[in-house]
């Protein structure tokens, strides 16, 4: 006898809804040009379904449309996600949500062998969610969010500064942490401070996320306050350019160095501007430079500025 996920699912008749709330696609479909969706209550809705559907673990499910989600995470059956049902059913497996999958989603049974079998996979608790989706975004997600032309001067101020070395070598000295006030200490968090602090009329601000002699040296204290939702800042899956970055490169949750986001490269890749750093010193290498980098090394964390 064969398992339930070596054929289709059953399907029954399409559970009601008031419509399609809007196409989903996770960050890494920016590699083929789309924007990364933002959260809502439809992420919930899918979760739910395709984890009845014995393809995602049951859990307390968060509004993130994420690439785990939407490819799996591995090839075991119950962490294959949306591209495991799609392979299922004989449909693209891109991990995208269009209104093929959304009407699949609303078809089908939880397979025998499984809590609730027989019962449809999209249960009154998803079709809900999926409703008040559909109020918000009305069959598309919302325009992207634009960079502030504070944002965008911060990022301009950067890239003028591309090539600036620390004088002497090895000594962390730099125009930029004598503006703060710690001159002679690493000055990656200094130099972002510095490119925000002037902000779009070259008029040196103390109100916002960055004040001069206070926020930010300390690469560890920006995530803290994005994870927080202090001062303007929060954490994104999808930055814009003059965004900032900040990497963990041991992975051991303290924070080492930051740079102002730029532009994604394709793929997974991306290009920062990036302060005390260098090809034989990530994170005090004593230059301003352009890098390239990759969501995949470094553990980045994005932080949306509100400028």
């Amino acid at each position: 006898m064969s398992s339930w996920w070596e054929s289709g699912y059953a399907g029954g008749p399409m559970v009601k809804v008031k419509g399609f709330p809007r196409p989903l696609y996770p960050p890494d479909a920016s590699a083929q040009g789309k924007t990364a969706s933002v959260d809502g209550p439809d992420v919930v809705a899918y979760k739910r379904t395709v984890s009845r559907a014995g393809r995602w673990p049951w859990q307390t499910f968060d509004e993130a449309y994420s690439n785990g989600f939407a490819h799996g995470t591995s090839g075991n059956v119950a962490e294959t996600g949306v591209a495991g049902v799609q392979r299922q059913q004989h449909l693209d497996a891109t991990g995208w949500i269009g209104e093929k999958t959304f009407n699949t989603l609303r078809s089908i049974r939880v397979p025998a062998g499984r809590p609730h079998a027989g019962e449809m996979a999209m249960d009154a608790t998803a079709a809900r969610l999926i409703d008040q989706a559909f109020d918000l975004f009305k069959g598309h997600d919302p325009p992207p969010v634009q960079s502030s032309p504070v944002r965008l001067a911060a990022l301009e101020r950067a890239k003028a500064e591309l090539g600036v070395f620390e004088s002497p070598a090895g000594s962390n000295r730099t125009k930029y942490g004598a503006w703060y006030g710690m001159d002679g200490n690493p000055w990656c968090a200094m130099f972002v401070t510095w490119c925000y602090s002037f902000g779009a009329d070259d008029v040196d601000r103390t109100a916002g996320p960055f004040v001069r002699g206070s926020r930010y040296a300390y690469c560890p204290y920006v995530v803290a306050d994005a994870r927080a939702n202090r001062y303007g800042l929060t954490t994104t899956d999808d930055p814009i350019p003059g965004d900032l970055v900040v990497y963990d490169w041991e992975g051991d949750t303290v924070y080492d160095h930051i740079g102002l986001f730029e532009r994604w490269a394709g793929g997974s890749t991306f290009d920062a501007i990036e302060g005390n750093t260098s090809t034989d010193n990530q994170s005090n290498g004593g230059k301003v430079m352009r890098r390239r980098r990759s969501r995949s090394s470094g553990y980045p964390v994005f932080v949306r500025v509100k400028a």
